[in-house]
């Protein structure tokens, strides 16, 4: 990758990332995006707390796969190694419990997935740093950082996503509305920014051990 367009992968991912978080910074409850179960009372912590968590990950990752900063700090990059794997570690198992408390079975199930995998991948990247086989490391790093990608590249993906839905229905929008076009669309988004990862990550590395 190039400079200028490494440069400007990491504006989009900050900016994204910004926009994410910014209805929790006040926290307050009321201003969640997500909705909250009256029956889960820690609902909000332990949502916020998955998406401090996660922002930590998504911001430590970004100088992991920089091969200069690598070689010229490498105490750096295992003290933000550690930040990425153990904010994973707990962003991940929050999001499990988070799975059950999702508003329908396909966002439950699009979350549940999504936390496996953000913890198998870096925990196998982890293993493979302490047993000293850094180019498997890697590999599972980058994948790793492609599953914390999904939450930047699930909202990229949303305009894409209108433009089909509207494509595939004539361009009419549905008896609900736009707003029923927006809830159906964020039941798979994060589907789409999942496979959309994994399948560019694994064509990278494919491409790489040719």
């Amino acid at each position: 990758m190039s400079k200028k367009l490494g440069i400007i992968s990491i504006i989009i991912i900050m900016a994204v990332a910004i926009v994410a978080i910014s209805p929790y910074i006040t926290l307050n409850p009321a201003n969640s995006r997500v909705t909250l179960d009256a029956n889960f009372p820690l609902h909000y912590i332990v949502l916020t707390s998955h998406i401090a968590l996660a922002l930590v990950a998504l911001v430590s990752g970004l100088f992991q796969f920089h091969a200069r900063f690598r070689t010229n700090y490498p105490a750096w990059h295992r003290a933000l190694g550690r930040i990425y794997v153990y904010s994973i570690m707990l962003s991940g198992c929050l999001g499990l419990v988070l799975s059950f408390y999702a508003e329908n079975f396909t966002k439950a199930m699009a979350f549940l997935v999504l936390s496996v995998l953000w913890l198998i991948t870096t925990w196998n990247g982890f293993r493979f740093a302490v047993k000293g086989q850094l180019a498997q490391h890697r590999i599972w790093m980058m994948r790793s950082y492609a599953v914390t990608l999904v939450a930047v590249a699930a909202r990229v993906i949303v305009p894409i996503c209108i433009l089909l839905y509207l494509a595939m229905h004539g361009f009419h929008l549905p008896e609900g509305g736009r707003a029923q076009m927006v809830a159906e669309i964020l039941n798979i988004n994060v589907w789409f920014g999942l496979i959309l990862n994994l399948v560019v990550v694994e064509w990278y590395l494919l491409r790489r051990m040719k």
